[in-house]
């Protein structure tokens, strides 16, 4: 049997009602206790004054029969006792009555004895005290019924038994109204958030007023539905984007298939062939972008962390680009005829990209060879791809170098290029995914729009930064920041790896 879940609502209720209920009953038997022994003092004060006045009433040796009666208390009893015990006097009502209480010696504490059962009530306050009168030691007992007690005890049973419940339930319905309204804004927030589905994130909760907890988790959770709603949007486009990219290669492709299905006999097929392949590497290209990407969201982008000579991978990857500018030209001459019917003919991030008369040149500002932790295919992929963005919007010169960073232990490579540069406003837009910010950046050009929002991803990936400014050179300066360490010298022997100036 599944336990039963109480609501906060009444938890709250119950929770309050346990300690109200507590307080009420501890608060009366406080009352009760402290009433109770003032009461018993002041009982017990009375008779030893009535136990002073009979004193006074027997200093010639003789004592009244009956002892004088208590003018406070007409209800009050007395009894003398002589040194043995016997009774000396006694007042009107105990007359003729045997020892009722005695006084111990060393004990100042009345004990009652056998005979006063029957004789007088049991809820009887008595006092005893010893006294010299005319010379003879006696005992002076005085006595009254507990009524006054008696009728504290019942007022008190009567306020437990019917003054409780009902204040304790005013107090409860009090906490249930109180605890409501304190938690009708979240039934509000409850409710809108059961009304906001995936389709629609645009959809708010109500903001109380207040600046309470409750005002704090509603701003909270809005906040949150504004960054749902925005990386739904993203996804989106993402989604929408990447289907119009993939479709262009896929439509290049079958349109060409298409003209040499329709005349077989005189259509150049080795022709075909290599314009279906530079589709088909534009496809594969593009996918594995989408599948870094998806990984890179999914924090599962897989970076190992090997020494990486920036030096050496930078020449490397420079002279990979510009031996591949004249194959690109003759690569882009050989087939003009051929294309999609959206004019998409050259293959993404080939060789095509690059068919044009660009200068390419590595400067080293570092005394020894510069070396970083990471990936090195990945760290490559970056570095190519921030070159071809520089190649691709380049006039005739792109310049790389290879620095030490404003902070210290750092590695920084700059991409400048003498292009028509980036607008400050365009800036982080540029990293984005799919976007293409002037007419130079046209699918024609074989350029999705992933390249600098995937190098900025394997960036962050290697705990590093990229950032766009102006270049000296007029164009745009890409300026990639990473940890640094040293490969030249040894550990006896240590060698910098940049000057003190850059």
């Amino acid at each position: 049997m599944r336990p039963i879940r109480l609501t906060l609502r009444a938890r709250v209720t119950f929770i309050a009602g346990l300690v109200i209920g507590a307080a009420i009953i501890g608060g009366l038997l406080l009352m009760y206790t402290l009433q109770m022994n003032s009461i018993r003092r002041v009982i017990h004060g009375r008779l030893q004054g009535y136990a002073a006045q009979i004193a006074r009433s027997g200093r010639d040796g003789t004592w009244p029969d009956p002892l004088p009666a208590f003018g406070y208390d007409p209800n009050a009893q007395a009894q003398v006792l002589a040194s043995d015990g016997h009774v000396l006097a006694a007042t009107r009502t105990l007359a003729g009555m045997p020892t009722l209480y005695t006084l111990p010696a060393g004990s100042g504490t009345p004990v009652r004895q056998p005979a006063a059962d029957g004789l007088i009530p049991d809820d009887v306050q008595v006092v005893a005290v010893r006294a010299v009168v005319a010379g003879r030691p006696v005992t002076i007992v005085t006595g009254t019924p507990s009524g006054l007690l008696s009728s504290v005890e019942q007022d008190f049973t009567h306020r437990l038994l019917i003054g409780v419940p009902v204040i304790l339930a005013l107090a409860v319905g009090a906490v249930w109204l109180i605890v409501g309204r304190a938690l009708r804004p979240v039934e509000q927030i409850r409710q809108a958030v059961t009304d906001i589905t995936s389709a629609d994130l645009t959809q708010r909760v109500p903001e109380p007023e207040s600046r309470d907890e409750i005002g704090k988790l509603a701003r909270t959770m809005n906040d949150m539905l504004a960054r749902l709603d925005e990386a739904a949007r993203r996804q989106r486009r993402f989604v929408a984007d990447a289907s119009h990219e993939l479709r262009s290669p896929l439509a290049a492709i079958r349109t060409t298939l298409e003209i040499g299905l329709a005349y077989p006999d005189r259509a150049p097929w080795p022709q075909i062939a290599g314009h279906a392949t530079e589709q088909a590497q534009r496809l594969e290209v593009l996918i594995q972008q989408l599948l870094m990407l998806a990984k890179s969201d999914d924090r599962r982008l897989a970076v190992r962390r090997d020494p990486v000579e920036l030096a050496g991978l930078l020449t490397a990857l420079l002279d990979e680009v510009r031996a591949s500018m004249p194959a690109a030209e003759s690569s882009a001459a050989a087939m003009p005829s051929v294309g999609s019917s959206d004019g998409t003919a050259p293959a993404f991030g080939s060789s095509a990209a690059m068919a044009r008369d660009v200068a390419v040149t590595l400067a080293l500002q570092a005394e020894s060879a510069p070396v970083v932790t990471g990936d090195p295919a990945l760290l490559g992929r970056m570095l190519r791809n921030l070159v071809d963005n520089a190649v691709r919007h380049s006039r005739g010169s792109v310049v790389v170098t290879l620095a030490a960073g404003a902070a210290a232990g750092t590695v920084r490579v700059d991409v400048d290029d003498d292009g028509p540069g980036i607008p400050a406003p365009e800036r982080e837009r540029a990293f984005d995914r799919f976007v293409r910010l002037d007419k130079s950046r046209e699918r024609g050009t074989g350029n999705a729009g992933l390249g600098l929002a995937i190098a900025r991803e394997i960036a962050v990936a290697h705990h590093g930064t990229i950032t766009v400014a102006d270049s000296p050179a007029g164009g745009a300066r890409l300026t990639v920041i990473l940890p640094g360490t040293c490969a030249a010298g040894s550990e006896d022997h240590p060698i910098e790896c940049f000057p003190d100036t850059v």
